[in-house]
């Protein structure tokens, strides 16, 4: 009987000294009379901190209007020159997880993913609980939902902190493209968002599309908010054309074309990509292959440049397949170029080009492409996949862009487009109309208005 007591006054004390460690500090202490207290506002991305624009525009938009921000996520590409020198704004960085559980086949996938969110729940907790100081708010980007909406649920309820989510997509329908709708860890994906969505505050989303799924399929009782994409200051219109061909001229890409940018016989076509499934590049390769055909026989068609951005998974197999089209002589008339430029150099590319070309096709259909607004932002129109429900929430067809759903309609946009030059310069008026809608004039009523930092709504 005593050994019993003793066995079980032993697992509890043990217990209770796990809890206790694995308990994160208090929520900040509270200022003194004389201090006025500043709002403070973690931002969590379960992904690169350089390729997430609008979570990096969250913390300008805080620590401009005096609130103090924390980022936390990887830091695999250089964020923004502002969030790097702007004193209110401190970057937390995840630790990567191991290159071993990194996999797109499906078997290995089975056995890796748990390992990889194993990890990343550690990294996460850490960060959370221990090393970033208490704050106010915790606003999540999601996707990734897991592990990210439980491990911060878990630390927002300790620390006395308010959860936002910040939805631009599904975790569950971004599953599904790789492992198939009935797959049991996309339904156990689904079970997941549906369930810890619920522990937030509030809500903001990219669509209204996407309010109303969340409200209907979800039901959510916290505040949802829809919140626009809107370019930020540093992309803006060049409306001068010599400025716009002076810029292109210092790009290492157009080696070998000045002289048809000279003669005003080359357009230059830009699209960013994140070389996921979600977005087929094959599609914009098949449609230049056969451009270039036309081009061929057509002489009154221009040549394209073609300057493609981004890092990715595909990658590698793309440009292997545009090596061999260019071997094989098939693209006369078109030259494809990948670049990595400065967050300056790429609001600048988008200014000075003649289209840009959107591929993001929606797991979710209610989503939009981040792409889009910045091109919007640097007045360049835009042709981009429109089969999902949201598109027309961000292109008005035939002022500022058109859509296509197939590599046909997409050759015959851009030969309609860069075959009349009229037409392009009405969509460029289009598009330079609207970058007039910024980033600030949506999430000061809104996002700002939530955290406290604007008085108004």
């Amino acid at each position: 009987m005593i050994e019993t007591i003793i066995t079980i006054a032993f697992v509890l004390s043990t217990a209770l000294t796990v809890l206790i460690l694995l308990l994160p500090s208090q929520y900040e202490p509270r200022p003194s009379p004389q201090e006025k207290p500043r709002p403070s506002v973690q931002i969590l991305v379960l992904g690169d901190i350089g390729r997430s624009p609008r979570m990096q525009y969250h913390a300008l938009s805080i620590a401009r209007k005096g609130g103090l921000v924390v980022i936390v996520g990887y830091k695999e590409s250089d964020p923004h020159p502002d969030i790097m020198s702007h004193p209110n704004i401190s970057i937390v960085p995840l630790r990567p997880h191991p290159a071993i559980l990194q996999t797109s086949n499906k078997l290995l996938f089975a056995t890796y993913g748990p390992l990889k969110v194993i990890f990343q729940v550690v990294c996460l907790w850490k960060c959370l609980a221990y090393t970033t100081p208490p704050s106010r708010w915790l606003l999540v980007q999601n996707p990734p939902s897991i592990p990210t909406l439980a491990v911060a649920s878990l630390s927002c309820f300790l620390r006395q902190t308010r959860l936002v989510i910040d939805w631009h997509n599904f975790g569950y329908s971004i599953l599904a493209l790789k492992l198939g709708p009935a797959h049991p860890f996309v339904k156990l994906s689904i079970w997941y968002e549906k369930t810890f969505c619920k522990m937030a505050s509030a809500h903001f989303c990219v669509t209204d599309a996407m309010r109303s799924v969340l409200k209907r399929e979800f039901q959510l009782q916290a505040p949802i908010l829809p919140l626009h994409d809107r370019p930020a200051s540093h992309f803006h219109p060049i409306t001068d054309p010599k400025e716009r061909t002076e810029f292109l001229t210092t790009l290492p890409e157009m080696e070998g074309l000045r002289s048809s940018l000279d003669s005003g016989n080359l357009r230059v076509l830009v699209s960013s990509t994140s070389w996921t499934p979600d977005e087929d590049f094959s599609v914009l390769i098949d449609a230049l292959l056969q451009y270039s055909e036309k081009a061929v026989s057509q002489p009154e068609l221009p040549e394209i440049l073609a300057v493609i951005t981004g890092k990715g998974p595909q990658k590698q197999m793309y440009l292997e397949k545009i090596t061999a089209l260019e071997a094989a002589g098939k693209l006369q008339k078109v030259t494809i170029r990948t670049a990595w430029l400065t967050v300056p150099d790429y609001a600048r590319l988008l200014a000075s080009a003649s289209l840009g070309v959107s591929l993001h096709t929606s797991s979710s259909g209610v989503d939009l492409p981040m792409k889009v607004v910045d091109m919007f932002g640097a007045g360049l129109p835009v042709v981009g996949w429109n089969r999902f429900e949201a598109w027309p929430e961000l292109v008005t067809e035939r002022v500022n862009g058109m859509g296509f759903g197939s590599t046909a309609e997409l050759l015959d946009r851009l030969v309609e487009l860069f075959g009349n030059d009229q037409k392009l310069e009405s969509l460029r008026a289009g598009a330079q109309k609207e970058s007039e809608r910024r980033w600030d004039d949506e999430w000061d009523p809104i996002a700002g208005y939530l955290f406290g930092l604007t008085e108004s709504q």
